[in-house]
């Protein structure tokens, strides 16, 4: 998920203020708050642009309140999906806007066990709803706490674009064998796992990104999470600080979250490849460097999956 979803959905589904429960005990909500609620009414303006929203404000709820607006026409979504939508946030009380995301690419939001934990309720609104359909999803308001103002109900209205199937991660690397050019790092396989050889190799004066298998699947985004293995080596005196596969399972992370030489070298490539990363140390951890990894890093990454 995004930033919107980032930002507002793990806070209004989980509810972890003050260290509470993922959601809190149920609580009797007035004839007036659910009146308000159900007042919403939503004028329809396409896929790309924000729908109207009507509604009795200012509007408060005691609990977390999800419902369909309107029901869409696509087919039912079902568990493990993945739902794209667009999400309008409201503030309760005024109706103003607090984020809108029509305009922009869809966000993806996982039908999964993490979101299942995290609020049964939301999970269980989407799971079994129609592609197409509009939701309504309204979370109570906080009281003003230490160093943090009073926060009104929040109302979000959230469009279903469309619903994907999850592609489990590949195993190993799948597609072309690429033989890669003279004067980088070579790369050996030893009980089905790489290893990097960085002798006479000369230090990098910009990004090295060398596929050595070009992968069959969907290209890289830098905005996507990824499902890797991975060995890093220093590229003086070769040490190697880091490997998924000695670790004996995959990583995954989102690419905008590690560092420039992984972002800028791993976006553009496809799910499928095995890619040589030579990184040039302001591209890495610089000199100071994080624990071994020092300097000019040399990486192999087997792009698994990516969402």
């Amino acid at each position: 998920m995004r930033r919107l979803l980032a930002i507002l959905l793990p806070g209004l589904l989980l509810l972890t203020a003050c260290g509470g429960p993922a959601e809190p005990e149920p609580t009797s909500q007035s004839a007036g708050e659910t009146a308000k609620f159900d007042s919403l009414k939503l004028t329809d303006n396409g896929d790309k642009k924000a729908p109207g929203v009507e509604f009795t404000k200012p509007l408060e709820v005691a609990e977390p309140t999800v419902k369909v607006i309107t029901e869409g026409t696509g087919e039912r979504m079902k568990a493990n999906q993945i739902a794209n939508i667009s999400v309008l946030a409201l503030n309760g009380t005024d109706g103003s806007t607090l984020e809108d995301t029509f305009p922009n690419e869809p966000e993806p939001l996982e039908l999964n066990e993490e979101l299942k934990t995290g609020s049964e309720l939301i999970y269980n609104a989407f799971v079994g709803a129609k592609v197409g359909s509009s939701l309504a999803l309204a979370v109570p308001g906080q009281a003003a706490a230490a160093g943090a103002e009073a926060q009104p109900t929040q109302l979000l209205v959230i469009k279903v674009l469309s619903a994907t199937d999850v592609t489990p991660p590949l195993e190993k690397p799948e597609g072309e064998t690429v033989t890669p050019p003279a004067g980088l790092p070579t790369v050996t396989e030893k009980d089905g796992k790489p290893e990097i050889n960085v002798e006479g190799v000369a230090a990098p004066t910009a990004l090295v990104s060398q596929d050595l298998i070009k992968g069959n699947g969907a290209v890289v985004k830098e905005t996507d999470t990824l499902t890797v293995n991975y060995v890093g080596v220093t590229l003086v005196g070769g040490t190697k600080f880091d490997s998924s596969f000695d670790r004996g399972e995959p990583a995954s992370f989102p690419l905008t979250g590690v560092i420039k030489g992984w972002t800028q070298g791993l976006a553009g490539k496809t799910v499928g490849s095995r890619v040589l990363l030579v990184i040039p140390k302001d591209l890495a951890y610089g000199d100071a460097g994080q624990g071994e990894a020092k300097g000019d890093l040399v990486f192999v990454v087997d792009i698994l999956g990516a969402k």
